[in-house]
């Protein structure tokens, strides 16, 4: 069907690749005049790459790019910025130790006798603010102000420089409600004045309030473009993780084994700002598996359990004991071990040996006055590599040099080495071959099995079914659905994620 009129930016057929990755295939994206357009899609879909060439920052290895029906051609960003397009990051690009008035005119200040003209940019910033609900000080830093408030000035900017197309990177990732629905309120107003919006975010409530339509990628491929009105949301979570309609009539997996007694319990834990308070009990001999979004608060939530951020509310009972666990080093020493999505910047120690890597999570825990000699680390090391079936030609290779999912079984055999009571993997089998995965999976099985309590993240709805023996959702930050038995399938899954706030708390 074609479009009513005329786009007034679109971009067809766009590749990018890296090498060996083709990070975008033939990408197709239409924006209109006067319409909040969202642009969704789960780790490694290509909507940062696409922003990107969109924006300027990349050139397209292939396609084409539109303004207004003209062909544009852009090397750099300023370039995007003449042709009318902005961008507002989640962290907000502005100059914090100067005024409001400069960061809005920063390289554009009005002049009088070659001096910058304080009073007629302070008068034109107030004036500029007042658009949008902003009553303020713009002589005052704006560091002064707060969050929400620099992000209306970022897109006052943003749209004073640009004025055709207002690109929002995760803009309500770090607001509250009443600050989001703010932003919302001068995202209408803009609206209306015929700006065209590209909405990037991960909550689905926000893009079902205020969007118009939805685009969706998934692999470095579009999935597709709809309207968002006759929409349904378990359509559009099942768009974004992959699945079609016969997904929910999908088997459950094995039976996953009666969990042991209570190793743990978490009661109303919770950070502001980043995981509202939950309550969990974990099982010696159990997988929870976690699903939800990326964006839900899964990797928020793990990280209160280790300590590498500190809640704020709540208790946690350890053997049935009240304990406080205010950081990683804490949570290890109390026989917890955790496996971090990004392997390559949280997990690896990529120019020390294979070995080293291994052994450096039980000599932390032994103390330093209990250095392990290379004797023992060359049997800790071995034992593992032969037990995981670690791909290594020695257990002295720099452990960078080795393929994603070899260094996901290092990660696995540093924390095992320890002899952990609970362990946490976050996205354990992302970004690694098929034999990999598969070796990954069993052994989550198998370490359930010798009764270790596991806590375990996946996007892969499929693979959570199968080894967990209950599974918690996450979804805008909250848990909002616990699974047992035959509800532990992929169907219940996403419609736990798809269902809207009301049905959740009903």
């Amino acid at each position: 069907m074609n479009e009513p009129y005329e786009p007034v930016l679109s971009a067809s057929g766009i590749t990018k690749i890296f090498g060996a990755h083709r990070a975008l295939d033939g990408v197709d994206f239409a924006l209109r005049r006067g319409e909040i357009h969202a642009l969704l899609g789960e780790n490694g879909a290509g909507k940062s790459t696409l922003i990107k060439i969109l924006t300027g920052a990349y050139s397209p290895d292939g396609g084409e790019i539109r303004v207004d029906g003209e062909v544009m051609q852009f090397s750099a960003p300023l370039q995007a910025q003449k042709a009318g397009i902005g961008t507002v990051y989640q962290e907000v690009n502005l100059l914090p130790n100067m005024t409001v008035a400069d960061n809005l005119y920063i390289g554009r200040q009005p002049r009088r006798f070659g001096l910058v003209d304080q009073r007629r940019m302070a008068l034109d910033a107030t004036e500029t603010l007042s658009t949008y609900g902003l009553d303020i000080d713009v002589r005052a830093e704006l560091s002064t102000f707060s969050v929400a408030v620099q992000q209306i000035v970022a897109i006052a900017r943003a749209v004073d420089l640009s004025g055709k197309v207002l690109i929002l990177d995760e803009p309500t990732a770090s607001l509250d409600r009443s600050e989001v629905e703010k932003l919302f309120e001068i995202l209408l107003i803009l609206k209306k004045r015929g700006l065209a919006i590209v909405f990037i975010t991960h909550f689905l409530d926000q893009v079902f309030e205020i969007c118009d339509r939805v685009t969706v990628l998934r692999n470095g491929r579009l999935v597709g473009s709809e309207p968002i009105s006759g929409l349904e949301r378990t359509a559009l979570v099942r768009m974004m993780l992959g699945k079609d309609l016969a997904f929910a009539q999908a088997e459950v997996g094995d039976d996953n084994g009666a969990p042991g007694e209570a190793l743990m319990r978490f009661e109303n834990v919770g950070l502001t700002g980043k995981v509202h308070p939950f309550d969990l009990t974990i099982h010696r001999g159990e997988v929870v598996g976690v699903a939800g979004l990326l964006g839900s608060g899964r990797t928020e939530m793990v990280r209160l359990m280790f300590g590498v951020d500190a809640a704020d509310s709540g208790v946690l009972h350890l053997d049935g004991r009240q304990i406080k666990v205010s950081s990683p080093q804490q949570a290890a020493s109390l026989g917890f071990g955790f496996c971090p999505e990004d392997r390559k910047v949280d997990g690896i120690f990529g120019d020390l040996s294979v070995r080293e890597n291994i052994v450096i999570a039980l000599q932390a825990k032994l103390g330093w006055f209990k250095a392990l000699n290379r004797d023992e680390q060359m049997e800790i090391a071995g034992n593992f590599i032969e037990a995981l079936d670690i791909r290594t030609a020695s257990a002295d290779l720099p452990i960078k040099l080795l393929s994603g999912g070899n260094q996901q079984k290092v990660i696995l055999a540093r924390w095992l080495a320890t002899d952990p009571r609970f362990l946490i993997l976050d996205e354990p089998t992302r970004g690694i071959d098929v034999g990999a995965h598969a070796e990954i999976v069993r052994m989550i099985s198998r370490l359930r099995e010798d009764g270790l309590a596991l806590v375990v993240i996946s996007s892969e709805l499929d693979e959570i079914v199968s080894y967990s023996s209950r599974v918690v959702v996450m979804r805008d930050r909250a848990m909002v659905a616990e699974l047992d038995g035959a509800d532990i399938n992929p169907g219940a899954i996403v419609q736990a994620i798809a269902a809207e706030a009301t049905e959740t708390a009903a």
